[in-house]
């Protein structure tokens, strides 16, 4: 029998804001249609387009699923990834990153669904919901608030309370962003906590000798980010860290500021301790490679941090800054790693150098954190706890 799914009300604390469920059935809804509708898909890299490909990829075979994104060209192509169904939408241009695709009105009445799930961020696809008339069910998972593009939060902010105002569920990755975000926190009652999560199967899984590689090329004390390059992961903060850190620092990502990051690692005298990698196939290696993982962000565009559960399901420790959204939810600390104020190289070095200096107190946060990973943030609990919201959201809608 399946728990009371209950939404958030009142002053929540962060223990009553988790979706209490109980397994889930081993009966399946495949005639359940669901549509994703998300920015792109992977190989397009980025923190929401792992999280619905790895969603997807489970949620396949439970509901009736289909994916719809946007293409990085004019043309609508279709295709079977790894058995999900993806629509690439075409798309005529972007505005402040949001791709314009005249085509997925079309392609939302298409999909008959009866559940359309939009991953937010994402302005456009709530412009072609509302205009497509869908009749069924609106899930939202809400990743991040607009932050940066402040006057497309002002001139959007309306019609995403319209969009809000009509969805059955909201999902949100950690209680503290509820809190954080005035948006949601005027739809409490329409939030769910369910936590992104990963396989971890998948990372305990790596190749030994790439491993010994990377430890002979780069040395014993290494320090690992992993991200795009761009203003709110705070590299540079990582960078200029370094200055006062015994030790290799190995970025692994590309993004606008990449040439800007090389010229600062030179200006501070440690080109020759800090690797800026952006074609890496398999970034599995270098988790296990690496002594400390390094999430330096400094906005609350770092919603959550999903890098983080990667490093913590290979036994890292995680070293992160105290912003206003999901990231100490995921790794809280003293927990499973040390949490300093963003945007301080000091600090950064300071907690950096404790964990290198100390390795009795790195490995035995780096076991708490691959414990806190298996026990919280699991693909298996992610995907249990949204199909059956599903469940929830249509039999209250009298549907099936």
């Amino acid at each position: 029998m399946v728990a009371e799914i209950r939404p958030q009300t009142g002053a929540q604390t962060p223990d009553r804001l988790k979706l209490s469920l109980a397994p889930a059935p081993a009966s399946r809804a495949a005639d359940l249609r669901v549509l994703h509708i998300g920015k792109y898909y992977p190989p397009y890299r980025g923190g929401m387009e792992s999280h619905l490909q790895c969603l997807s990829d489970e949620l396949n075979g439970m509901v009736d699923l289909k994916v719809i994104v946007a293409n990085a060209e004019r043309r609508t192509m279709k295709a079977v990834i790894d058995g999900v169904n993806v629509t690439r939408v075409g798309k005529f241009c972007e505005i402040k990153s949001a791709p314009v695709c005249p085509a997925l009105v079309r392609e939302i009445r298409r999909s008959k669904a009866d559940i359309v799930h939009i991953h937010w961020p994402n302005p456009t696809a709530v412009l072609a919901y509302l205009a497509s008339g869908h009749q069924g069910r609106l899930v939202f998972t809400y990743h991040s608030d607009i932050v940066r593009q402040r006057m497309l939060a002002v001139a959007f902010t309306p019609i995403l309370r319209h969009a809000l105002k009509k969805a059955a569920a909201i999902i949100v990755s950690s209680p503290n962003y509820i809190e954080s975000s005035d948006i949601l926190s005027e739809y409490r009652s329409k939030c769910y906590v369910i936590p992104f999560g990963i396989s971890v199967d998948h990372f305990d899984q790596y190749d030994q000798k790439k491993v010994c590689k990377i430890r002979e090329r780069y040395g014993p004390r290494i320090v690992l980010g992993v991200g795009r390059m761009v203003y709110y992961k705070g590299f540079e903060h990582l960078v200029r860290a370094m200055k006062l850190v015994d030790g290799h620092l190995i970025i692994i990502g590309n993004g606008p500021l990449r040439e800007h990051l090389g010229q600062l690692a030179l200006e501070c005298g440690v080109a020759d301790r800090v690797a800026f990698l952006t074609e890496v196939d398999d970034v599995r290696p270098y988790y296990h490679a690496a002594d400390v993982f390094a999430l330096s962000s400094v906005m609350r565009s770092e919603a959550f941090g999903i890098v983080q559960l990667e490093a913590m399901a290979c036994g890292k420790p995680v070293i992160n800054t105290q912003l206003n959204s999901g990231v100490t939810f995921v790794s809280p600390h003293g927990v499973s790693g040390l949490t300093v104020p963003p945007a301080d190289s000091g600090a950064l070095a300071n907690a950096i150098n404790q964990l290198l200096d100390h390795p009795h107190r790195r490995a035995e946060l780096g076991t708490k954190a691959k414990m806190r990973v298996a026990n919280q943030f699991t693909v298996e609990k992610m995907v249990q706890r949204t199909f059956q919201l599903y469940q929830h959201i249509v039999r209250q809608n009298g549907e099936r």
